[in-house]
């Protein structure tokens, strides 16, 4: 049974890959629920999959957001690591080879085989992951650099990586730029806030962070503050020296309209409002703040559907992963992984 199961999972990986599968594929999928909802755990919201292989995914409907990362002190198999080696293009090897200190270079290794793994998954093993390629624009941000292939149309995905010295993070979507960032939470600040805010931040966000006399609450509130408006610079794609923190400003929205002055950038729905004359900086963009794997605050920033204007689509919907490539997947969403604080929907 284990072995006929097998069999409809591989028909499954290579024609039931994207949303709009139809006919054998569905089939085989419905098939496969059956034959192992009483052998594994495969279908649960928490699963695993080892295998030395990659597992398809679908790509991420409109509004949706996919979310993996890695735990890099998880992560301890040197037979893994060199196995991760050979998923990298000669230059990330020549640079791997090049770090002396072996936890920077486990780093180095950990994120790029996530990035290319993760997209690779999403192609339905059309593209592995040691062969793609990809290219920077004026401002550094990476992207795919599909080849151009007369029977395969490649997926119009987007992505964007953060990662602090404790976690690796991997943000992808279809059809609109994304720009995510990960900070932990006990991250210290150097810098008296209050004076930084006043040097980086716009004037609203300033006050903002002076509301609060507590200086722990103070530093939390501006680490979630910072991490917004670092996705969004990262959304852009243009680099902070393109768009500095100073030239736009993020506001707080409830039902009686836009303050500034809530309680905590978890209280409402952050919207966004440019300054001066940065006429070039847009607007139409939509955020989500949240609490992941208990120690970091996560920020995604999405470019908005333009030919949608109902008020359900402010909230961005997350699917969210904790995985090791080539070894299991977690499904986190739902759990204490991720703990939404602002822009998420509730589906």
């Amino acid at each position: 049974m284990m072995e006929r199961g097998l069999e409809r999972l591989e028909l499954l990986s290579k024609a039931c890959l994207f949303r709009n599968a139809q006919g054998p594929a569905f089939a085989a999928l419905a098939e496969l629920k059956e034959l192992f909802s009483m052998q594994t755990n495969f279908f649960a919201r928490k699963f695993c999959c080892p295998s030395t292989s990659l597992a398809p995914v679908l790509l991420p409907s409109p509004r949706e957001t996919h979310f993996w990362y890695i735990l890099p002190d998880e992560v301890h198999n040197e037979s893994l690591l060199k196995q991760y080696m050979t998923v990298l293009s000669p230059c990330e090897r020549d640079y791997v080879i090049s770090i002396k200190e072996d936890d920077l270079k486990k780093k180095a290794i950990l994120a790029r085989v996530l990035v290319r793994t993760t997209l690779a998954r999403y192609t339905g093993y059309q593209v592995s992951p040691q062969s793609l390629k990809f290219r920077k624009n004026i401002f550094g941000k990476p992207e795919v650099l599909w080849q151009l292939d007369k029977k395969w149309n490649p997926p119009l995905l987007h992505f964007n990586m953060s990662h602090t010295s404790s976690l690796i993070a991997c943000g992808v979507t279809t059809n609109a730029q994304i720009g995510i960032d990960v900070e932990e939470k006990q991250r210290k600040i150097k810098h008296n806030i209050a004076a930084f805010a006043r040097r980086y931040f716009s004037p609203q966000e300033a006050e903002f962070l002076n509301t609060f006399s507590d200086p722990e609450r103070q530093r939390k509130e501006f680490l979630k503050l910072w991490t917004l408006k670092e996705a969004y610079v990262k959304a852009l794609g243009r680099g902070f020296s393109a768009a500095p923190f100073k030239t736009f400003n993020l506001q707080l929205k409830t039902d009686g309209g836009k303050k500034i002055q809530a309680t905590s950038l978890s209280d409402a729905e952050v919207v966004l409002e440019t300054l001066d004359d940065q006429h070039d900086l847009s607007t139409n963009w939509q955020f989500a703040l949240f609490q992941l794997a208990g120690s970091h605050y996560a920020a995604i920033c999405v470019e908005k559907e333009t030919n949608i204007e109902s008020k359900e689509t402010d909230l961005l919907r997350l699917q969210a992963w904790k995985t090791v490539p080539f070894v299991e997947d977690e499904y986190v969403s739902g759990t204490n992984a991720v703990i939404p604080f602002s822009g998420i929907s509730g589906d």
